[in-house]
């Protein structure tokens, strides 16, 4: 697949770089009107001298000979037609060298992967000592996982050494780390560091060894590079000084002036690529051509000749390659730069898609692996369709190409094709058209200039002229004077051209990767356009500041931190807004789905009054939906008083209590997720939070819950097991001034419609032995009875099998409703799950979860007990309401 990709690359910018380009005009088709003649020699009466008789007088007459227009034509159209078939013949042998080029490339770095001593350890999921060189920055992953309590990271690097008991080698091939443990944070590109793990075969697609599993901290063998001392220096004090900004932006502006997202806010990112501006979060082309155009006019005002300003940028885009890292939009936009730098110096012409596809073809060749990179390819369809699309829909939008309005009489041309014979005959007269005789001479008709072929036909028709001239003239009517059509002035026009032509071209790839369209990218990005430049400029200058002079870098970063702030504050306004995103089938299926839709539409927008009826049957269905869908479906339905949100493989719910109030009962492994869900139900202020225990799927969306939200107190449970997370989340709770609470079974609150009772665990009861750690966790869980009017339920955390037997010796429990513990795994009690008498079970789990949740053994017996069966990774978010005579359950939909 990755040939394929890789040729289909290169084939499609040689085809482009070679693409016939004739200085002759287009072919005409051969005129239909009889070659001009010279006109005949008039009487000798007309002139005063005539041509003396002879032989040489004849040859001295006779005109040159010379191509009449049709054999002009034709020779001009063959001219044409062979220069298109040698441009044609150019872009096939160049389309052919440069697919096998690439071919043979990829092939061989393959085999050469493949075939290597550390592919064939990963066969065997060998263990060994490894030297690597760090090639970026360790990116720090969520953890998600309940088993790990330690950070994670993921580390790209060349393995240099292979060490097994047995064998040494020394090899250079691109390898991935997946490392736990704060040391990795520190680590720079350039460092070699002594690791040991277990190898293990690599992601499908990649190119690459192996993928090399470390729990250990890594032995720094040497520092970095001088060059990327000086980078990580820049980059640190940029974080550094951004401390004088709030949470969000501080996350957000090193990511956007440098790529370092180690601090972004996971609700940020999320709302940035809903709203279509996921280019923002991290350094992309458009940052290295702000610097770019920076540095030019820079080193004009400095008064520079032209190659040396052409010098200047190309070495302060080179410098911001360093320190924003070489990500595969930057080395794009760094090839492009470079080109249209050494054009400007050498005084040579630009073409920006000449240069689009060199640089494709250039880094195809040479790294193979970005072909199968979705960032290189939104990187190279977006600058596409810039280049292609967006100057002519700016010329659209803002040339005035408004219908001249009828010209008055005063105003008119008279036009001899709608002239009687009298007033044609007038007309010609003029002087510009009149031949005036010699002297002594008289202007005779010619017969056969007097009557022609279909001569009364035309006398006819411009007799027909003439009377709806006069009718016109006579009507008491005003003259019909169409409106103008009024145009957008040209900065207007380009500001909204620019994100439409990249919006437009990057949507096939954003349906193959994550399978949504985002109607609103295009006004988002036309309203966060402003913003970008001054925050780009103003944060790289505080971060070149930053290492020297910390206190000037924080007096940059206060107006930087206003624009940043402002482009926060549109991603969440364009995500609120109805269909922000609309869910598009993913994969090739979406993608053909996408092209017939784009061959309905092409049709239909070119013609004017096509292009009406579907604008206003659009608009109409738009206010349709958005009419009929609160009514027939709101989002949480009228009277709620519980929603089990769909936060994946986790526990997240929340309880009603009151208007825009709640009590949120665990938080799900997502932040992300668990504030979009909260959002949805309106729940603004929360008067108890409850962590049933320290499990990363069901702490780490602690975050969503406190992001704009007033949060009263967390209850937690009073076995503090797993001190590593239990020591997050406590900071956590200590950096936002929430109080952490503990409390015994039997202890009750009342919020709104709802009265919640602890259960378990007792502080005076040991730890709950189990089969694992992991257990002795789940059986710690804080358990909850909720009460309402018409019911209640049994939210019982993660509780296993030897915690469910106690809780029913020690206090028999009736439920109508059960959250069915720890996702439904098989580590249930018949007896306990049949005490409660419930009618139905909620489960909260993720879709294909590696668990196995929730098992089978388990499904069956909560229906051999007769509890109905509701699941999140099937029907999403799952809202409890109160019914006539009872409860209900509804689900929202997937």
């Amino acid at each position: 697949m990755l040939v394929a990709t890789t040729a289909a690359l290169t084939a499609t910018a040689a085809a482009w770089l070679t693409r016939p380009k004739p200085n002759l005009p287009p072919p005409r088709a051969p005129s239909t009107e009889p070659p001009a003649t010279a006109p005949s020699a008039p009487p000798s009466s007309v002139l005063n001298t005539a041509p003396p008789a002879g032989p040489q007088s004849v040859l001295n007459t006779t005109a040159p000979p010379h191509p009449t227009p049709r054999t002009s034509t034709a020779r001009t159209n063959r001219r044409w037609h062979d220069a298109e078939k040698a441009g044609w013949r150019n872009i096939l042998i160049a389309t052919l060298i440069c697919t096998a080029a690439s071919s043979a490339s990829t092939a061989l770095r393959i085999h050469a992967l493949t075939t290597s001593p550390a592919a064939k350890l990963a066969d065997k999921n060998a263990y060994i000592t490894a030297h690597l060189t760090l090639t970026d920055d360790p990116e720090r992953r969520p953890n998600t996982n309940a088993r790990f309590a330690q950070q994670s990271y993921v580390v790209s690097a060349n393995l240099k050494l292979i060490q097994t008991p047995t064998t040494r080698q020394t090899i250079n091939l691109p390898i991935k780390v997946f490392a736990t443990g704060q040391a990795w944070a520190s680590l720079l590109p350039t460092q070699d560091v002594e690791v040991t793990g277990r190898l293990a075969t690599p992601t499908p697609g990649t190119l690459e060894a192996a993928t090399l599993l470390v729990r250990t901290p890594p032995r720094v063998l040497s520092p970095p590079s001088a060059l990327h001392t000086a980078a990580g220096a820049i980059r640190a004090g940029l974080r550094s000084a951004a401390d004088v900004l709030p949470p969000d932006q501080r996350g957000l502006l090193p990511g956007l002036v440098v790529g370092d997202v180690s601090r972004m806010d996971p609700q940020v990112s999320s709302d940035l690529k809903e709203a279509g501006l996921s280019h923002l979060n991290a350094v992309s082309g458009a940052n290295l051509a702000i610097v770019a155009g920076a540095a030019l006019a820079l080193s004009r005002l400095i008064g520079l000749s032209l190659p040396l300003r052409a010098i200047f940028a190309a070495v302060a885009m080179l410098a911001f390659t360093v320190v924003a890292r070489p990500s595969p939009s930057v080395l794009r936009a760094l090839l492009m730069g470079l080109a249209a730098a050494i054009a400007m110096g050498t005084g040579r012409s630009k073409d920006g898609f000449a240069a689009l596809s060199a640089t494709v073809l250039f880094l195809v060749l040479f790294a193979p692996e970005l072909a199968g990179s979705y960032g290189f390819a939104l990187s190279v369809t977006a600058t596409a369709g810039i280049l292609l699309l967006a100057p002519r829909w700016r010329d659209k939008l803002s040339h005035a190409q408004d219908q001249k309005p009828p010209l008055q009489d005063s105003e008119r041309v008279p036009d001899a094709r709608v002239l009687d014979p009298e007033q044609r005959c007038a007309h010609l007269s003029g002087p510009e058209h009149t031949h005036a005789p010699g002297p002594g001479h008289t202007r005779t008709p010619d017969p056969e200039h007097t009557r022609t072929p279909g001569h009364g036909q035309r006398l006819n028709v411009m007799e027909e002229s003439t009377a709806a001239r006069q009718q016109a003239h006579t009507s008491s009517e005003p003259p019909h004077r169409p409106l103008p059509r009024y145009r957008l002035p040209r900065w207007l026009a380009e500001a909204v051209a620019v994100p439409a032509a990249a919006q437009l071209a990057v949507t096939p790839v954003l349906v193959l990767m994550a399978g949504q369209l985002t109607p609103v990218a295009v006004i988002a990005n036309l309203l966060v356009a402003p913003a970008v430049a001054p925050a780009t400029l103003l944060g790289f200058g505080a971060a070149l500041v930053a290492p020297v002079w910390p206190d000037a870098a924080r007096l940059l970063l206060i107006p930087a931190g206003y624009a940043v702030g402002w482009i926060i504050m549109v991603a969440r306004w364009a995500v609120s807004l109805p269909f922000a995103t609309v869910p598009w089938p993913a994969g090739w299926p979406g993608l053909g789905l996408l092209l017939l839709a784009a061959l309905l539409a092409i049709p239909i927008l070119r013609r004017r009054a096509w292009r009406a009826m579907a604008m206003t049957a659009a608009v109409a269905a738009l206010v349709a939906v958005l009419a009929i869908r609160p009514i027939i479906g709101p989002w949480p339905p009228k009277g709620w008083l519980m929603v089990m949100c769909d936060v994946g493989q986790g526990d997240g719910l929340v309880v009603s209590a009151g208007q825009n109030r709640g009590v949120v009962v665990d938080t799900g492994p997502d932040p992300v997720a668990m504030d979009r869900c909260l959002r949805r139900v309106g729940v603004e202020d929360v008067p108890l939070l409850v962590l049933t225990h320290p499990h990363a799927d069901h702490v780490n969306g602690l975050a969503g819950v406190l992001r704009n939200r007033r949060v009263g107190a967390v209850l937690v449970s009073p076995h503090r097991i797993g001190p590593h997370s239990v020591a997050r989340i406590s900071a956590t709770l200590r950096r936002h001034r929430v109080p952490e609470w503990t409390a015994p079974p039997g202890t009750r609150w009342r919020f709104g419609p709802s009265e919640l009772t602890v259960l378990a665990p007792d502080p005076a009861d040991g730890e709950m032995d189990g089969r694992s750690e992991g257990s002795a966790i789940n059986n710690a869980s804080v358990v909850l009875h909720v009460r309402w009017r018409s019911g209640s339920i049994l939210l019982g955390g993660d509780l296993e099998t030897e915690a469910q037997d106690d809780l029913l010796r020690r206090l028999p429990v009736r439920a109508d409703l059960l959250k069915t513990p720890h996702h439904g795994s098989n580590r249930q009690s018949p007896a306990f799950l049949a005490s409660l008498g419930a009618r139905a079970a909620l489960i909260s789990v993720g879709a294909e979860n590696d668990y196995g949740h929730p098992a089978t053994s388990t499904l069956a017996l909560l229906r051999s007990l007769g509890l109905a069966v509701y699941r999140t990774d099937q029907s999403g978010d799952l809202a409890v309401v109160e019914r006539e005579g009872g409860m209900a359950v509804v689900p929202r939909g997937p």
